[in-house]
């Protein structure tokens, strides 16, 4: 049994409530053409898709992201950045906190009108004060087009990446989709799904019969998988990399390109093991030209404060989900890869 709980107002009327400016749609233009010429190899820049697990504290967030814009000038030469501004959660048994987008208020009953609003009100904020675009997953593919003014990167996680919904409303966005290989570990399922995101599909999308034109900025992302005993199995080693370059060779796919989440399933949640995981893979990129050419960036945890609390916590800055790197040690990351690449 269904229960209506009451209709949501269109993605247009949001838009119209909410806008971004004319001034916002220029930031967003210039990094989005930033974000495609690093995917397509017309620059050599590496990506960081940087920030916490999820974004529950429109100031903490904020506050974040304008640090973050102070280390991107430092590091414009080498590094391009974009935060982690995720605002709908994925639950693994349906329990916890789902995101902003769901629960405006961590502590309080779902919302969706009223976290629809707090999102736009936060990523139209982050922007006007950073003048960085951000990233957000994808957890509901009908959620997309109520930001997609504003995102300049989307993710599908190890949960949905076999969904058929996701991968087809991957193919119509005009940003970079990441798809993560799945919690089981399988990249041919992976690698499915970039080919029916780079591909044109006509479908049911909310209400409407839509047709698109393909994604041909889809592509991967290695973020370890979990096996039968429910133990960690990391992907981010010189022969899983090699792998995914293999099978991008085989499957022919535009725009050949991996980012490794250097969190989640690969550093078993021990959020300290970043920094050591980002040395090895440059270690692997640097020692073999052709991943030095197919690894494009990192995606990285990392909040003000380190390590994770309940969501009645009350530390500003530190994460209600997963546990994040913290503020000094993200900062010092960032400027030890720049000396790197």
């Amino acid at each position: 049994m269904f229960e209506k709980i009451g209709p949501i107002p269109s993605p247009e009327y949001f838009k119209e409530q909410y806008p971004a400016t004319p001034a916002i749609r220029e930031v967003k233009a210039q990094r989005d053409q930033v974000l495609r010429n690093i995917l397509t190899g017309r620059d050599d820049r590496f990506l960081l898709v940087i920030g916490p697990c999820s974004a529950d504290n429109a100031d903490a967030v904020c506050e974040y992201v304008q640090r973050l814009a102070k280390v991107q000038e430092a590091v414009r030469e080498r590094i391009f950045i974009v935060p982690r501004i995720y605002t709908n959660k994925p639950r693994t048994n349906g329990r916890g906190y789902k995101g902003l987008l769901h629960q405006p208020d961590p502590e309080g009953a779902p919302d969706i009108s009223r976290g629809i609003i707090a999102t736009r009100k936060l990523h139209l904020r982050a922007i006007q004060e950073s003048h960085l675009t951000a990233a957000d997953e994808m957890l509901y593919p009908e959620n997309a087009v109520f930001l997609n003014d504003l995102l300049s990167y989307h993710s599908v996680g190890a949960r949905s990446v076999e969904n058929q919904q996701h991968r087809l409303a991957a193919s119509g966005l005009d940003a970079p989709v990441g798809m993560k290989n799945p919690t089981g570990g399988d990249l041919t399922i992976m690698f499915n799904s970039i080919v029916a995101a780079q591909a044109s599909h006509t479908f049911l999308f909310r209400q409407d019969e839509v047709r698109t034109g393909g994604n041909p900025l889809a592509h991967a992302i290695l973020r370890g998988s979990v096996n039968h005993h429910g133990e960690s199995m990391p992907n981010y080693h010189y022969e899983f990399l090699m792998q995914a370059l293999e099978m991008y060779r085989q499957w022919g796919l535009q725009n050949p390109a991996l980012l490794v989440d250097l969190n989640h399933a690969n550093s078993n949640k021990q959020f300290a093991e970043q920094p050591r995981i980002a040395r090895e893979i440059l270690y692997s990129r640097n020692y073999n030209s052709d991943l030095k050419q197919i690894i494009k960036g990192f995606m990285i945890e990392s909040y003000l404060e380190e390590g994770a609390q309940s969501v009645s916590g009350h530390v500003y800055g530190k994460s209600i989900t997963d546990p994040c790197l913290g503020w000094a040690d993200s900062e010092r990351l960032i400027h030890q890869l720049a000396e790197a690449l």
